[in-house]
């Protein structure tokens, strides 16, 4: 058995928890408030601000754990390498967790170091040098911070009477101290996907089949599996997630997003060294295991025989429609009456108006329309609140 310290605690970090207690491991779940999801499946838990590197450190000496998982960005990302040297498993790699947790660097890795496809782009840490990048830029253009989670503070801006807007808001968006945003050409794709990627301790680097997704102010509303593309540039994606996975070494499953162009072709978006907000479709059967089996297994050093296709699925999330500080109350009837659809709640205290509260996930035969499958995963999210 292994002691594992999982730093953030939402619902990606609950559904990997139960996966590592079904194996018989041991977890302690932390995030800076109490009850977090992930804290409810877990046999310890810790309120703790992980950007105080000192409050982490004090964690680490408490629990003494096997191996540490990063689950958010806000962390004092550079501790992690001082835990890898203590001989702690740091969830891929602590160079991984510090490159991927800030977009500069994960940026400048993917353009400049493998000359990977991306949009253009510009780093700006005042107002006007905002708007002095935006004139090589054009417009529209996409500002964000460079350190966030679930979109929080990107902006589309349609013109340079937008731009203080939305630099205000990426300043605000920003978690940690990291105060810089970037700047980046607006690419006209035609559809945006995320392709897991399994890097294995020994073995190959292996893909799940590609996930489609539909993100709203750069938070994740939707995803179906399998995403139908042209098998040239599923390899080419396939390419260019091996080459930073390798990049930034360790053992893992990496959400990998790409925009597809009719002029630009695959284009690298973002990468999170973890199981992906996307992935969540996988709950829905759609894998003989889902990311977060996946994910336990790379960590572990467990075999992963194969990944295969085993049905079509769909999730959509459900979305707070108000603020409330106590635990909504939920309508599972419409879910519940429909075969083939599973509903998983998140079990956050608390509501703010956008919040992610749940999932829906239905699902059919592998070749099942996934048209069909998104438009009632959609139908049955917006009936639970």
């Amino acid at each position: 058995m292994k002691k594992i310290l999982l730093l953030g605690s939402g619902e990606l970090g609950k559904e990997f928890v139960i996966a590592a207690k079904r194996a018989g491991q041991y977890v302690v779940a932390c995030d800076r408030y109490a009850g977090a999801p992930a804290m409810q499946v877990a046999d310890e838990s810790e309120v703790v601000n992980m950007l105080d590197g000192d409050a982490l450190d004090a964690v680490v000496r408490k629990h003494r754990p096997d191996i540490i998982i990063p689950e958010i960005e806000a962390i004092r990302t550079e501790r992690l390498f001082d835990f890898e040297r203590q001989g702690i498993q740091v969830v891929p790699s602590a160079k991984a967790v510090n490159y991927t947790m800030n977009r500069k660097a994960i940026r400048d890795l993917a353009a400049n170091e493998l000359g990977l496809r991306t949009a253009k782009y510009f780093y700006a840490k005042t107002l006007d040098e905002l708007k002095e990048r935006s004139g090589e830029i054009g417009f529209p253009c996409v500002v964000k911070p460079l350190m966030s989670s679930s979109g929080h503070g990107q902006s589309v801006v349609k013109g340079a009477d937008e731009l203080e807007t939305a630099f205000n808001a990426a300043m605000e968006g920003s978690r940690g101290d990291v105060k810089e945003v970037i700047i980046e050409e607006f690419i006209r794709f035609d559809s945006e996907f995320t392709l897991l990627t399994v890097t294995q301790k020994d073995g190959p680097t292996l893909f799940c089949p590609p996930i489609g997704h539909v993100q709203k102010g750069g938070d994740y509303r939707e995803s179906w599996q399998p995403f139908a593309m042209p098998e040239a540039d599923l390899k080419e994606a396939r390419r260019m997630a091996a080459a930073v996975t390798e990049a930034l070494t360790g053992a893992g499953i990496w959400g990998v997003e790409f925009f597809l162009s009719k002029d630009k072709g695959v284009v690298f978006s973002e990468l999170s060294p973890r199981p992906h907000d996307t992935g969540m479709v996988t709950l829905a059967h759609t894998l003989n295991l889902n990311e977060f089996e996946l994910h336990f297994r790379a960590v572990m050093g467990l075999p992963i025989p194969a990944i295969r296709l085993e049905h079509a699925g769909a999730s959509a999330v459900v979305l707070a429609k108000e603020e409330a500080c106590h635990d909504p109350e939920y309508n599972m009837l419409d879910v519940l009456a429909e075969d083939y659809t599973r509903l998983r709640i998140f079990g956050k205290h608390e509501q703010h108006v956008g919040r992610r509260m749940g999932v829906v996930l239905c699902y059919g035969d592998a070749g099942a329309d996934t048209t069909a499958l998104r438009d009632k995963a959609k139908r049955l999210a917006a009936t639970v609140l």
